[in-house]
């Protein structure tokens, strides 16, 4: 009995680790993608100098694609800053809201180490870093940076939500990114997403404001997320069910329950087998 105990404990875990490594890489995948395409838009080639509306476009379209290649993976975060709202909905438990930034910050590294090598020198110039805009504040970059996530997140939980909505969230998140794209680009390049900053931060070292890009859109991912979990369309999840999910423990009793009507159905359909044998016998 014991034996048997610790072999299901094993089976947990074994599947629970393929399933959050699965997301992992494609949170990696996803975010790496997401800044080569992104960030390779705004590269300003002297033959063909990049408009706002072709940035936003790119980044409309990388956004779509991933989140429809990513969504059943990993839900298609791709940004520290939804994490962080799914954290604060009680969607996502911290062990794996930790493991997911390490991914795409990870993964936004990659991509834009990747475009920085296949890039020409004479084209990188700052590589797609976020800054102030000269006539900018900063208090106003982190305003713009706050509503733009906050945009974002909204939409991003409205077009998940299995409540509100069925079917692929892509087209409308990208719509979403498009448009902060639209509007933040004069003011700080249009960041919504640390990750996409800190990729191109690390490759050419440049950190000088690089704390607005945190700040901005975390704020805005934690006030997006009370709003829609809290005003807008409140759940009704109790106070020990969001500290279960908050420490993963909701994660095993989830897997341990599938894993155990698993085994129902396994045995069910054996018997039901067993009796087609005998009637036939």
């Amino acid at each position: 009995m014991e034996s048997g105990r610790r072999s299901l404990a094993k089976m947990l875990v074994c599947r629970l680790w393929m399933t959050i490594s699965k997301a992992l890489f494609a949170e990696f995948l996803a975010t790496g993608l997401y800044v080569f395409f992104g960030m390779g838009s705004a590269l300003r080639w002297p033959l063909a100098l990049p408009s706002v509306l072709q940035i936003a476009i790119t980044f409309n379209l990388a956004t779509a694609v991933i989140v429809q290649i990513t969504w059943k993976a990993s839900g298609a975060h791709v940004n520290p800053a939804v994490t962080l709202a799914f954290l604060v909905g009680s969607q996502i438990s911290l062990p794996r809201a930790v493991a997911y930034v390490a991914a795409q910050l990870a993964g936004a590294t990659a991509g834009a180490a990747l475009l920085y090598g296949v890039t020409p020198g004479d084209i990188r110039e700052n590589f797609g870093v976020n800054m102030v805009r000269s006539s900018a504040s900063t208090g106003q970059a982190v305003a713009v940076e706050l509503i733009l996530t906050l945009q974002l997140v909204l939409c991003v939980f409205a077009s998940t939500d299995s409540r509100q909505t069925t079917g692929s969230p892509a087209a409308t998140i990208g719509a979403s990114v498009a448009v902060g794209h639209l509007i933040g680009f004069y003011f700080t390049g249009c960041s919504m997403n640390p990750a996409r900053s800190f990729g191109s931060a690390v490759i050419v070292g440049k950190f000088e404001v690089h704390w607005i890009f945190w700040v901005g859109p975390l704020t805005g991912a934690v006030l997006a997320s009370l709003i829609y979990n809290f005003i807008l369309f409140p759940d009704t999840k109790t106070l020990a069910q969001r500290l279960a999910i908050l420490m993963g423990s909701a994660e095993m009793e989830k897997t341990e329950g599938e894993e155990l009507q698993k085994k129902e159905t396994q045995s069910n359909s054996e018997d039901t087998e067993m009796e087609s044998v005998c009637q036939v016998a």
